[in-house]
């Protein structure tokens, strides 16, 4: 467990920040601003939760997103060095495959779409499409720091499956799409 004491510390005073292997690197480095979407993200999707407190099920899968995304945030903070005795907290594949087993079993709830959905409709669902286009972004993010530097395959895949979750998520709770918003292309020319 992390045990924090203390809140600040100067270090970061001169645009630098600490990596989880002790490396300094500037602010705005790729793989910072990687990690630091993916907390957007996570904050996000603290504020869907707070609009499902009457759906356990689906409180219950975002708790367990929060706290894969701040797993996936210690992945991209610590970088791989590809060493056998590395114990570096990684996403793996059975996090990946949690997502899907979650995203088949709604979706095959849902009445398929026959257009585009808005953002909208009941407050978690806006919420959680907004939580999707910035876990789209942090994904953006990751496979650009992944064309420079090794990043974990499976910490890409969990965010692409991520937005993906998060899209069927959103038309669940939207009445199982029943209050989805959807587009009406060119209809205010």
């Amino acid at each position: 467990m992390v045990r924090l004491t203390r809140i600040y510390t100067r270090g970061g005073d001169a645009g630098e920040t600490s990596l989880g292997d002790g490396n300094r690197v500037p602010k705005h480095a790729l793989r910072v601003t990687a990690f630091g979407t993916v907390d957007e993200a996570n904050s996000v999707v603290g504020l869907a939760r707070l609009h499902t407190a009457g759906d356990g099920e689906v409180a219950a899968m975002l708790a367990r997103i929060q706290n894969d995304l701040f797993d996936l945030g210690a992945d991209l903070c610590r970088p791989e060095t590809g060493a056998p005795d590395d114990k570096a907290l990684r996403i793996v594949d059975a996090q990946v495959a949690r997502l899907e087993a979650e995203i088949d079993r709604l979706n095959g709830e849902l009445a398929p779409l026959n257009s585009f959905v808005l953002p909208g409709g009941r407050p978690a669902a806006a919420y959680l499409h907004l939580a999707r286009t910035v876990a789209r972004r942090a994904e953006r993010l990751m496979v650009d720091l992944a064309g420079r530097e090794k990043v974990n395959p499976a910490a890409i895949r969990y965010v692409n499956r991520l937005s993906d979750h998060l899209f069927v998520l959103a038309r669940w709770v939207n009445d199982k799409g029943a209050a989805d918003v959807v587009w009406v292309p060119g209809a205010n020319r």
